[in-house]
């Protein structure tokens, strides 16, 4: 026999081929904790599971404990089922919408009082403005509902079910630019690489729907694109890539990747996924990676929502009625009114949590114009997805959220005329609404001072608004956690308080 030969049989021997497995570098820096993914897992699940228990030691693993942190859930007895929250991308005035000042109109045009300011931080858009003129809102505010809630004339429809809304005045954030701001609603950090809210509830309660994602996204086509969405911002962060949420697209690809390739049969699908989930198997053995199990799981998501996701996204079952209660838009796949219909029946699949996104609320320049077109695109369609998930029986135990990353300044930014006027970023106090479960109806919570410009009476920070919003759904935001790099990480992080002077 040649050497090539010889050569040639003792690599295919299993003596031979146990030694080269043994000597692999990236076998070897895996299984020890040399290895970046050992170390990776290591974070994950603890080093037992790498090198075993020290003996005589008892050790509960980290996966041990996330299971039990799991168990445990819901803490309370849960008021919401599912949540649809409404996301206003851009900041949008308060004194336009929500926040009626009428003080204002004695001091129009005069700088803004340095005993009001008190020093606070501007943006570089208006901090070198040789003035700060005071601003009132040129649309008028009237009283609805049984306690006399004061709505701009932006927003009729809002304004018919008020009675259903618990306005929040008092919200503040700590970020003034809008990245740092969205990401901090979005994620309880303003850093990105934390996990959204959906994931965090998708990883706490599971799912109540097999053939859907738990946490779905949807963004208008028909809002102005003045800042960028990015899809970190419905991502998992450090959590298993199942609870990342999924965008659902108007078009004929809804989800991306899903359908099969041209020529390819649902039969040969299944079979392929069959084998890799074999493969799958084999490396999740070799490497005890816990993103195998997740990705194994994704696929076979993917595969049951080739059939699921093209019924609930066709409406041409719904009624002449619901589209005239929706509104115009509401015909037209992928605007804010057809998303609304789109979330509802989302809902009614027991999608755990539903997000929308409306750009277009950034208004510097032009803001009398631009937030009165905003307002007519959002405002019939969220007015009658409250009315028909009421009518529906599912308001009950479904919240609505509605609000943005910060408020609106009452100073103009740039030149101020009699009709014309814009607002800088105000994170200090701005309004959002909830509706349904759990939270009172037909009533304001907190107060801001004559000029929106400080909090006067129950403040609630964006940490409080998501411990809250955890409560609604059974979940005490303090226990839930998860263990990433050496420390357990939760929604709120070491902060927020639950706000119960609106729970009903």
């Amino acid at each position: 026999m040649s050497h090539h030969h010889d050569d040639e049989f003792r690599l295919h021997t299993p003596d031979f081929q146990e030694l080269n497995k043994r000597l692999d570098r990236r076998h070897f820096l895996t299984k020890t904790s040399l290895g970046l993914g050992a170390l990776a897992v290591g974070s994950l699940f603890g080093t037992r599971h790498l090198f075993g228990a020290s003996p005589g030691i008892k050790e509960e693993s980290s996966a041990n404990l996330e299971e039990e942190i799991l168990k445990a859930l819901p803490h309370i007895a849960p008021k919401a089922k599912r949540v649809v929250y409404l996301f206003m991308a851009g900041g949008p005035s308060q004194f336009e919408t929500f926040d009626y000042k009428p003080k204002l109109y004695e001091m129009a045009g005069q700088n803004l009082p340095d005993s009001v300011r008190k020093g606070q931080r501007l943006t570089g858009m208006s901090a070198n403005q040789s003035a700060l003129p005071v601003v009132p809102s040129i649309y008028k505010f009237n009283q609805h509902g049984k306690n006399q809630t004061w709505i701009s004339e932006l927003l009729p429809y809002t304004a018919q079910v008020v009675d259903e809304l618990c306005l929040v005045k008092s919200i503040h954030s700590e970020a003034i630019n809008h990245d740092p701001a969205i990401t901090f609603f979005q994620t309880g950090n303003q850093l990105p690489g934390r996990p959204s809210i959906g994931s965090w509830v998708s990883y706490g309660l599971g799912s109540d729907n097999q053939n859907l994602p738990t946490f779905i996204v949807l963004v208008s086509k028909n809002a102005p694109r003045d800042q960028p969405l990015y899809a970190r911002l419905w991502g998992n962060g450090f959590l298993p890539s199942k609870h990342q949420g999924v965008q659902f697209r108007s078009g004929k690809d809804p989800v991306l990747f899903l359908n099969n390739p041209e020529g390819y049969e649902g039969n040969d699908r299944k079979e392929m996924l069959d084998y890799l989930t074999k493969l799958n198997q084999l490396q999740n053995e070799a490497y005890g990676d816990p993103e195998v199990d997740a990705r194994i799981a994704q696929y076979e998501m993917a595969y049951r929502m080739q059939t699921s996701v093209p019924e609930v996204m066709d409406l041409s079952g719904e009624s002449d009625e619901v589209f005239n209660l929706y509104g115009p838009d509401s015909r037209d796949s992928g605007t804010y009114a057809a998303n609304c219909i789109l979330a509802r029946k989302l809902l009614e699949k027991d999608v755990k949590f539903v997000q929308l996104y409306h750009q277009g609320w950034d208004q510097h320049g032009g803001l009398p114009k631009n937030i009165a077109n905003q307002c007519k695109q959002v405002d019939q369609a969220t007015a009658a997805l409250i009315i028909d998930l009421k009518r529906r029986g599912m308001l009950d135990d479904t919240l609505v959220i509605w609000g943005g990353e910060f408020g609106r300044t009452v100073y103009s930014q740039g030149k101020l005329t009699a009709d014309n006027y814009g607002r800088d970023h105000h994170p200090r106090c701005f309004t959002m609404w909830m509706a349904g479960a759990g939270v009172k109806a037909g009533v304001s919570y907190g107060e801001t001072d004559d000029f929106s410009y400080n909090i006067i009476k129950d403040p609630v920070h964006v940490h409080d608004f998501h411990a809250t919003l955890m409560h609604l759904l059974g979940v005490d935001h303090e226990r839930l956690t998860y263990k990433f790099q050496g420390r357990r990480f939760r929604l709120t992080d070491v902060h927020g308080k639950l706000v119960k002077g609106i729970l009903a």
